[in-house]
């Protein structure tokens, strides 16, 4: 029942009043009406909920009973997911006029926080101290939005078009947007607003770019650069000119072929490493007129250096010429599938709204990004991450130059940009993936490198030159190769990408056909189910059920448990070489036809040079290098993987069975394969072949050595020591004054094996620091049993909890959200630690809940075995070293870094800066010092 039903005689300066009346803009032709629906707004906590009616009654409700009421009528809403999921976590979610779906309308290709107060901000109200005070900014953020919308230039072109299918589909906004717009008749059904390629401008092709000339930087030429970037009223930092000088050595003219310039420095926290070398990137780039290729980890790392950019290129239109970035094909908007998503969709609010806001977008983006671009990240949360996903080409599906859009196509656009760029902004996987292909979207590959984030050097590699012979992989092949065979789709198959580029009847015409016979071999749709009833169909399935057969016989722990299991491949269980054999007989026979199709497609391309025409050659030379990427390798690997179960074990390599859960539930079942040292791979494919690279990151070494044996530690995490000529060292300490700045504790008297104690220590320490607080968790079940124990008493005390693996956000909403609400707190696991670079008291205390221990997983046993005694410590000390670097973002940040675990070792405290001491302390002093030493204030 509710607590309260009555009209706010609030003292507040701002009183409740009616929402209801609809409103007319003054100096506005009259059609274009702001009009309100009469919707009650709703928002709320994880202990209560606020109904706001539009005559400004307001009712204080338990979140079981706001769930109910919102289900019978939809409220205004922000997030209305997350909205619903925090009222009735197991509920299904209720329709709501959600106000993220107005801005998108709005404002596309610009992001809001999905909150109350990121909406306040984003119309210009002041920020709500409270829930009922939240609940009106919803009415008054909605009617200025539909302002926004009153005053478009386009009103009856694209928008109306968009705005009028959406309605008709049932769009709760649809009818006051339309309002706002002036449009009083339905328009026709699939008008032309939908139709985003024929907006966009088409990209335009160049001459090839000549080589790269070979000037070197100078140390001291990065140094003035570094000062023109900064500016003359710029902090003095005479560790960055250091480092920016140091960097310069990347960018000096190779000797020898094969033995590239590398870098390798170390920049503390608050040296300003980006800045410090973007200075000698930019001079390269510059006199010797090619691209220098920026790498960091993350898609959302890639936006923070693009912003760092705008200090050197502070002309948007000059930057947008200088600076591209680029990810990965999967990341992008395909206007082919969006223009089939449309021509399928049935006309409801779940299929027609998705896509008009996605239209919206795509006729504003900046490049067609659509994670971590300009697309709000929390779209897809509302509309559905596998509609709003499959807008990309993320099964490899491109059709290339036989493609309709392909003029307009945003990923040909970034490639070519990219080609004629001064700075290219990508991602680790992208780079190494490019480079281990030959070049999977371009042939041409760069000459010099910075990779940032270079600690996490080895996991990239790691996964980029790995091989999985699995369920999914295997489908996914001969989904590729057969395309979608139960309809649905726009799956073509290998079959009707490629027949009319081969000529009938040739040999190039049977390898095409005999490929779709021998596809039939691999695992069709349901295999996972055979194979848990026993009923494989086929080589593939017989060989994975027999892999499934093997994992739930030896692996430890329980067989029908929650979590992955895996096991040794050796000794094999009986049938399982047999198995093998097969499928290797039946993959060979794939190969051998593809095989066959690429070498005549190659014979094609050199005997028809002079009559080929453009779109033709294109065509030709992506399909080869897909059909090397298929048959040369992925084939190959798996070829060779099946081989080695009756041989004797590689000794480059890993293998071992797995069987994947999620939730409880399979998910893949097959055989992996990782190099044991991934920077072998690494070294050979991507830093030889280039002409200098910087390695960087402000955690490298291992501090627990001598520095020798540091450096070393350094070099067999990024593949330095792989190479002929020695890398370059370079050190610049952090200025921050960490033993005056922070403390460092480890918590005695809590139990780690008692989640109820392990959420009591949470609870106090986030209330001993006010908010303002980074939970972080080695497991994802450890966390969300924490967050259940959490909520309520953190909402009693005023403190939002946000959460990885329970929000329906993602880690870089989460974290623009926790930056910009000061008090709240944020519970995460890896994802997070990486991510989180949040300077002030938004965050003040770090409290990890175990030391965080590599996975004892048979990989990693078989890596402790080569590189070493000390590499589980050393991994550790890494892995402190990147939580504590949260803690201190500027020189008046001050925190503390607290570790629930008693058997926290002495040996790993050197993970912590020189000068700052472990305190063992119990939960009690722990939290007074926590309350203390951040009331005291910077000093």
């Amino acid at each position: 029942m509710s607590w309260s039903a009555r009209p706010l005689d609030s003292p507040a300066p701002m009183p409740f009043r009616s929402f209801a009346e609809p409103l007319y803009k003054s100096g506005m032709a009259s059609e274009r009406s702001i009009v309100m629906p009469r919707a009650p707004a709703l928002v709320a906590s994880p202990a209560r909920a606020v109904w706001l009616e539009p005559d400004g009654v307001v009712e204080a409700l338990a979140p079981t009973e706001a769930a109910v009421r919102a289900r019978g009528r939809p409220p205004l809403a922000v997030h209305g997911p997350a909205t619903s999921r925090r009222l009735d976590a197991d509920a299904r979610p209720f329709r709501s006029y959600d106000l993220l779906e107005l801005f998108a309308f709005a404002r596309p290709a610009q992001f809001c926080l999905p909150t109350p107060n990121g909406l306040a901000d984003a119309a210009g109200l002041p920020r709500p101290a409270t829930l009922e005070r939240a609940a009106e900014t919803l009415f008054g953020a909605a009617r200025a939005l539909l302002a926004e919308i009153a005053r478009m230039e386009d009103a009856q072109g694209a928008a109306a078009d968009l705005a009028s299918d959406a309605a008709e589909a049932g769009w709760l906004w649809g009818p006051f947007v339309l309002a706002a717009l002036g449009v009083s008749e339905r328009r026709p059904a699939g008008g032309a607003g939908f139709a985003v390629w024929d907006r966009l401008p088409p990209w335009a092709e160049f001459a090839p770019e000549p080589q790269p000339s070979n000037r070197p930087v100078e140390p001291e030429e990065a140094r003035r650069r570094l000062a023109d970037m900064l500016g003359p009223d710029a902090e003095d930092r005479p560790g960055q000119a250091d480092y920016a000088s140091a960097a310069a050595g990347a960018f000096q003219p190779r000797e020898r072929a094969g033995e590239p310039h590398m870098v390798v420095a170390e920049a503390g926290t608050g040296v300003g490493k980006t800045l410090g070398y973007l200075a000698p990137a930019s001079l390269w780039a510059e006199a010797n007129e090619a691209p220098v290729w920026v790498s960091t980890y993350t898609r959302n790392l890639q936006h923070q250096i693009d912003g760092e950019l705008d200090r050197l290129i502070p002309d948007p239109a000059a930057k947008r010429r200088r600076v591209v970035l680029r990810k990965g094909r999967e990341n992008y908007l395909c206007l082919l599938n969006l223009e089939e998503a449309v021509r399928t969709a049935r006309l409801t609010p779940n299929e027609t709204v998705p896509l008009a806001l996605a239209a919206r977008w795509a006729d504003a983006t900046r490049d067609g990004d659509m994670t971590g671009g300009d697309f709000p990240s929390w779209l897809p949360e509302l509309e559905g991450a596998a509609r709003i996903r499959g807008l990309g080409d993320r099964r490899g599906e491109c059709l290339y130059s036989a493609c309709g859009h392909y003029q307009r196509c945003f990923i040909e656009r970034g490639i070519r940009r990219a080609r004629r760029a001064d700075l290219v902004i990508a991602n680790h996987a992208l780079v190494m993936v490019q480079a281990a292909l030959g070049g999977l979207d371009d042939s041409w590959l760069p000459t010099r490198y910075v990779f940032d984030e270079g600690h996490h050097l080895f996991d990239a590699a790691d996964s980029a030159f790995s091989a999985e012979l699995s369920g999914l992989e295997t489908a996914e092949l001969r989904r590729w190769l057969l395309g979608a065979e139960g309809g649905g789709s726009r799956a073509r198959g290998l079959k009707r990408r490629a027949e009319d580029l081969v000529p009938d009847g040739g040999e190039a015409a049977e390898a095409l056909a005999e490929a779709g016979r021998a596809a039939a071999v691999l695992p069709a749709e349901g295999w996972l189910g055979r194979l848990a009833a026993g009923a494989p169909r086929g080589p593939a399935e017989t060989f994975l059920a027999v892999v499934r057969q093997q994992v739930l016989a030896r692996a430890a722990g329980r067989a029908n448990g929650a979590y992955g299991i895996e096991c040794e491949c050796r000794p094999p269980v009986e049938g399982l070489i047999e198995a093998a054999q097969a499928l290797g007989g039946a993959l060979e026979a794939l190969r051998k036809p593809l095989g066959v199709l690429r070498r005549a497609l190659l014979a094609r391309l050199a005997d028809e040079a002079d009559d080929l025409d453009s779109r033709t050659r294109i065509r030709i030379e992506a399909l080869a290098r897909v059909l090397q990427r298929r048959a040369g390798m992925q084939l190959a690997a798996w070829a060779d993987m099946l081989e080695a179960l009756d041989a004797e074990p590689p000794e480059a390599f890993v293998d071992w069975f797995e069987l994947e859960r999620a939730q409880g539930r399979e998910r893949d079942v097959g055989m992996r394969r990782r190099w044991i040292d991934p920077t072998a791979p690494f070294a050979a494919e991507v830093a030889e072949p280039a002409h200098g690279l910087l390695v960087t990151s402000a955690t490298l070494r291992d501090n627990a050595r001598e520095p020798e044996e540091a450096w070393r530690a350094a070099e067999l995490r990024t593949g330095a020591g792989h190479l002929a000529a020695p890398a370059i060292r370079a050190a610049a300490p952090s200025p921050f004054d960490y033993p005056a700045q922070t403390r460092a504790l480890v918590v005695t008297d809590v139990r780690r094996d008692s989640l109820a104690q392990v959420a009591a220590a949470y609870r106090s320490l986030f209330l001993a620091a006010g908010g303002g607080a980074l939970g972080l968790f080695t497991a994802i079940a450890r966390l969300r049993a924490v967050h259940g124990l959490l909520a309520a008493p953190l909402d009693a005390a005023g403190i939002p909890l946000l959460a990885q693996h329970v929000d329906r956000m993602d880690v870089a909403t989460l974290v623009e959200i926790f930056r910009a609400e000061p008090d709240s707190c944020l519970l995460g696991t890896d994802a997070v630690r990486d991510g989180v670079d949040v300077p002030g008291r938004a965050l003040r205390l770090i409290a990890f809940d175990r030391v965080p221990w590599p996975r004892p997983t048979i990989l990693h046993k078989a890596r402790r075995a080569h590189f070493g005694a000390g590499y589980d410590d050393m991994l550790t000390r890494l892995r402190l070293r990147q939580a504590f670097g949260r803690l201190v973002r500027r020189r008046d940040d001050r925190g503390v870094f607290v570790l629930l675990d008693p058997g926290m070792p002495t040996r790993l405290a050197t993970a912590f800066p020189e000068g700052v001491a472990l305190e063992r302390v119990g939960l009690a002093e722990a939290c007074s010092i926590v309350t203390t030493f951040l009331e005291e204030g910077p000093t």
